[in-house]
């Protein structure tokens, strides 16, 4: 495992580390404890050393498995989560100093944790990064040592933007992969300038990344793949990163031309990532334990070529940009 730095925090991180959306479940389709203990523990015996979590995921099911594995291992282990997608309409009224503050106190409660390493805004309506009251919480609560480090998770890069204008904003988690370049023009750029660690979510653009999918593979009821593809749920750029999904198909088939001895993708694409030197970690999700050493075995292939990375660029170029790249 090699590690990175996450911006001011000065959390020395694991660079392949762990989204917990799906462990002990399969988005949202019963949560299972052993299952998620078995793939928590995984991780950390390959050197995984930073866990992200939410209130939400399967109820806070997923933040109290976290903390129970966390506490059970002697390794320095972080632990960052999110809060306000409890909130219910998802609207900007909804966002108060309270609300949140209540949030952060049962996030505490459910891991069982003295303080978190981490605490995320959960990708709330553009209009709460231009409320300096939302951000000022934060501090309140890093000075009672409930929290270590405030973040957001955006959906758009004009969110990312306004958020580091916020001094005690430390994080950014934002979507972006192969199929999702646009934060590297100028929000990379940015965080550089104001040391914010960027951590990488939906890294396999939903497993399309992976290679394994076709026009005939079918998800489960539940599966958020099979429900918002349009959007009809939360922000469809969640999904398959917002890409049609017959045209993801077409670009992964061109990037199997460009790599014909690879059957799985998906180190490949975190390769990708981890060549953006702003990029502090990747969060993929796993919900099954080989799901998690294929995530790591990014380690156990070969370095790709600049000349590589150009050609999967094209790729991007051609077929994805003109679909997506202004959208978020």
């Amino acid at each position: 495992m090699n590690y990175r730095k996450l911006g001011k925090t000065n959390f020395n991180i694991s660079e392949i580390s762990l989204g917990t959306w799906q462990v002990g479940g399969k988005w949202g389709s019963g949560f299972d404890d052993k299952t998620a203990d078995e793939l928590l523990n995984t991780a950390i015996d390959n050197g995984v050393n930073f866990i992200d979590t939410a209130d939400v995921y399967e109820n806070g099911l997923s933040e109290t498995a976290v903390g129970r594995v966390v506490r059970s291992r002697s390794e320095r282990i972080f632990v960052a989560t999110k809060c306000g997608r409890q909130i219910n309409p998802h609207v900007n009224e909804g966002y108060t100093p309270k609300v949140l503050q209540k949030f952060v106190e049962d996030s505490l409660k459910r891991t069982g944790l003295e303080t978190l390493d981490l605490i995320q805004l959960h990708c709330p309506p553009t209009e709460v990064y231009y409320r300096p009251e939302i951000f000022e919480l934060f501090d309140k609560l890093k000075d009672q040592g409930k929290i270590q480090n405030l973040g957001v998770s955006v959906e758009k890069v004009e969110e990312a933007l306004k958020a580091i204008e916020y001094p005690n904003v430390t994080t950014v988690q934002i979507i972006f992969n192969l199929f999702r370049q646009r934060p590297s023009e100028l929000f990379f750029s940015e965080a550089k300038k104001k040391d914010i660690g960027i951590i990488a979510r939906v890294p396999l653009a939903s497993g399309l990344l992976t290679g394994k999918f076709d026009s005939k593979t079918t998800f489960e009821t539940q599966d958020h793949r099979n429900f918002n593809r349009n959007g009809e749920a939360f922000d469809k750029g969640e999904t398959f990163s917002g890409i049609d999904y017959e045209l993801g198909l077409q670009a992964v088939e061109a990037l199997k031309a460009l790599f014909p001895e690879t059957e799985n993708l998906a180190p490949i694409a975190l390769q990708w990532i981890l060549s953006f030197d702003e990029i502090s970690c990747i969060i993929p999700g796993a919900s099954k334990n080989n799901h998690v050493l294929s995530n790591l075995s990014v380690y156990d292939s070969p370095q790709l070529t600049s000349e590589q990375i150009s050609e999967m660029n094209k790729i991007y170029e051609k077929l994805i940009k003109p679909a997506v790249h202004q959208l978020w």
